[in-house]
């Protein structure tokens, strides 16, 4: 009987070999329906054996073959035994490079040329492939990331890797500035936050002694209640209220690993999914969507916790897709959504107010904000 460790690997794995496999083969099946569709309705077209189906299901097959015997085998061993080239890999992720470039690549690869073998036989139109590569390419590849994502984590019991962060209380006022308006001023024998010369400025401790504090304070008596006010809105208690609701207040960051990875991936699929639209599928507008869509991808190599995953972001994703989005617009009107390049443009800017122009000098008066 294999333990609970052995059981959970078994499943990633098989799952992760699934989602390598299925959509290749799901993707050529397509493919090679195509190819037999386009000798019927072409009958001059004798570079279009009927037998090319057949041979674009055994090529097929002879891929994932190889690339799984050849390629992901030897990388899963070595990632278990743990060798030392591997294990000092800690700011990406071999895994989905690997997967990347073995099943997503080639996957948007077919679909363009897909749409080019249809374009130059005088726009047959036969096949767009409607919800193949969102329904499945992609969602194979979220499926890959959140398995990536889940695996340090037990699947039953209490979460003890995840929820640390959870349980934490949210941040604390522990420093306020003295504020003097025109009907109270400050003592000169007070220094900062009120407190003599004689004792200590107090930095840490619970929220109700600050309180206290506060309002013991007769200097202070003028800005007492929005100083409460202002500590009350940045502190939380650790734990849950009681009651017949609190199972509301219930979290646990393994479920929230699954909407983390839906989201992270929402742009990228609407993107992918505008190139299933007929129009922009047999159009020369396929060939920059899908190779921007494989360009935001990338953003799976990096691990979560990386810092290089925001400006990954902007790069490789809230940027170009501002662009094509704005330009698709213009060619074939609302073909997506305003919401999405008004998205694209809010990151990109915002990236780089708070992460280069803040720290310029015009920026760092405090006066002006």
């Amino acid at each position: 009987m294999p333990s609970g460790k052995t059981g959970k690997l078994i499943l990633y794995e098989v799952l992760q070999l699934a989602a390598l496999s299925v959509p290749i083969f799901v993707v050529l099946e397509r493919f090679a329906s195509l190819m037999q569709n386009m000798s019927e309705q072409d009958p001059t077209a004798y570079w279009l054996d009927p037998t090319a189906y057949w041979l674009v299901v055994a090529a097929s097959i002879a891929y994932v073959t190889s690339v799984t015997l050849l390629v992901w085998v030897p990388l899963k061993y070595v990632i278990l035994k743990q060798h030392r080239f591997i294990t000092e890999i800690t700011q990406w992720r071999p895994t989905a490079l690997v997967y990347l470039i073995l099943c997503t690549l080639p996957c948007f690869a077919i679909l363009i040329v897909s749409s080019k073998v249809q374009m130059d036989k005088g726009n047959l139109k036969l096949d767009h492939f409607t919800e193949l590569p969102v329904s499945l390419v992609l969602f194979s590849l979220i499926c890959m990331d959140i398995i990536e994502r889940i695996r340090p984590c037990s699947l039953i019991g209490q979460s003890d890797s995840l929820d640390t962060d959870l349980d934490m209380p949210a941040p604390i006022l522990t420093h306020l500035e003295q504020v003097t308006t025109v009907s109270g001023q400050t003592h000169p024998d007070r220094g900062q936050n009120g407190l003599t010369p004689s004792q200590p400025e107090a930095r840490s401790g619970s929220t109700s002694e600050r309180l206290q504090d506060l309002a013991g304070s007769p200097t202070q008596s003028m800005f007492s209640s929005q100083a409460i006010s202002t500590a009350y809105l940045y502190s939380s208690s650790s734990c849950p209220p009681s009651g017949p609701l609190r199972f509301l207040w219930a979290r646990d960051g393994r479920s929230e690993i699954f909407v983390d990875s839906f989201l992270f991936w929402f742009d990228t699929v609407e993107m992918v999914r505008v190139a299933g639209e007929p129009d922009v599928f047999y159009s020369a507008w396929v060939f920059p969507i899908y190779i921007l869509a494989f360009l935001s991808t990338l953003r799976m190599i990096i691990t979560p916790q990386n810092r290089l995953l925001s400006s990954a972001g902007v790069l490789l994703q809230d940027f170009p897709f501002f662009i094509i989005r704005v330009a698709l617009i213009i060619v074939f009107d609302y073909v997506t959504p305003v919401l999405y390049p008004v998205k694209n443009l809010l990151v990109s800017l915002t990236f780089i107010y708070f992460t280069f122009l803040t720290k310029l000098r015009i920026f760092r008066r405090k006066s002006m904000f």
